[in-house]
């Protein structure tokens, strides 16, 4: 791949597309390079877009700073290296630390970025990712670059993914070990350590921006990117199903797919960033992109929803301790789920009944007490007449 000279850093790029076409960016995340985007970048390339990859400083094949790396200086690399391969305007996607620095070029430079993806990325740390970047920071200080490697992995793929890479999977990270230097990367770890939350900045961000982030995405969580979400406001967020930090490794295809038709809505001036929630397709040849979330999306577990119809037998009850036993219930077999049922409106009929009203009466008890009783009061009947004899009447 070609270097440029910026300043006093080399920086290794990849372009490829005509030039013309619309301009895509892709930033890689940390202790990552370039060419982890080929796939995007020869996909995007023949459906008409013209793609630019580049190493970060202190990553890949570009200058390794040993010290003094700052946010915005990630940001004005980027800046100057549009300027020098004569790209005025892009659509820019970045993962995790990349994404970080693909905000701050939209806050710092509006009017250079066209629409926005931030993925598996972060505005603020909470106490989790804190702890997990100071404990990264103190992994590769004491033991070194290959158990920051080794760490990492299993988190960002999946099981599926790492049985399916076995074999050339030692290969691929000696050839990490050898791009990545471990004093840069220990300087881009302490901006982890030194980071300056950017939240309250977001509603800088104008531009079309869909937000994206996998369904098991254990080292920026779904909380981070409803942090995003809220605050960013032409935006929409979209789950990618079954899928890591890392899932634009694990799920190219279906990456390249939902960033092309992002980014071809917003040409056509169709984008609504009402910051909805949406659910991409576990298919990335499907003819439904994504389907519009329902429930809560910041949980975990499935959360049955208000208008779900609940019986007593979908529920399992046990006893509170010192509380009286509950009637054991009988629970029915699992049970596809079904459409809400629509209310019914049921007349009510008023019933009047000739049953003569109560009475209530006291009755008097022993010691003084008396308990009240309610009787029904009982007619009254008249008593028989009796019959009156006749006399015979006088001729």
């Amino acid at each position: 791949m070609p270097y440029i000279k910026i300043g006093r850093s080399r920086v290794n790029y990849g372009l490829m597309g005509e030039e013309g076409r619309e301009v895509i960016v892709f930033i890689n995340g940390l202790t990552q390079t370039n060419t982890l985007w080929t796939t995007h970048q020869e996909g995007l390339s023949r459906q008409g877009y013209r793609v630019l990859t580049y190493d970060t400083l202190g990553q890949g094949q570009s200058s390794k700073p040993v010290l003094g790396i700052r946010m915005d200086d990630h940001a004005d690399l980027l800046l100057k290296l549009l300027d020098a391969l004569e790209i005025k305007q892009c659509h820019l996607c970045g993962i995790s630390f990349g994404g970080v620095v693909a905000m701050h070029v939209a806050m710092k430079y509006p009017e250079r970025v066209k629409s926005l993806v931030p993925m598996s990325t972060f505005a603020e740390m909470p106490g989790q990712l804190e702890q997990l970047g100071r404990g990264f920071y103190m992994a590769i200080t004491q033991a070194g670059f290959p158990l920051i490697q080794t760490l990492l992995l299993p988190m960002n793929v999946s099981s599926n993914w790492i049985e399916q890479v076995r074999n050339t999977l030692p290969e691929s990270m000696r050839r990490g070990y050898l791009y990545n230097d471990p004093y840069a990367i220990q300087n881009l770890m302490e901006s982890y350590v030194n980071f300056q939350p950017f939240a309250q900045d977001l509603n800088k961000i104008r531009c079309p921006t869909l937000i994206l982030n996998g369904e098991f995405d254990y080292l920026t969580p779904r909380i981070c990117h409803e942090t995003l979400r809220q605050n960013i406001q032409s935006s929409r967020l979209m789950i990618v199903p079954h899928a890591f930090h890392a899932f634009t490794l694990e799920y190219p295809e279906l990456t390249v797919r939902i960033i092309e038709a992002f980014v071809r809505n917003v040409l056509a001036g169709q984008w609504q960033g009402d910051k909805t929630v949406w659910v991409a397709s576990e298919d990335a040849h499907s003819e439904v992109l994504a389907t519009r979330s329902v429930g809560d999306h910041m949980r975990a577990v499935f959360v049955r929803l208000p208008e779900e119809d609940l019986s007593v037998a979908d529920e399992w009850r046990v006893s509170l301790p010192g509380a009286e036993p509950v009637e054991a219930v009988q629970v029915k077999p699992a049970r596809k789920p079904t459409a809400p049922k629509k209310p019914v409106a049921v007349a009510v009929k008023e019933v009047t009944t000739t049953k003569p009203a109560a009475k209530k009466i006291e009755k008097p008890v022993s010691a003084g007490k008396s308990i009240k009783k309610t009787v029904a009061e009982k007619p009254v009947k008249a008593p028989p007449k009796k019959p009156v004899n006749k006399l015979p009447r006088k001729g």
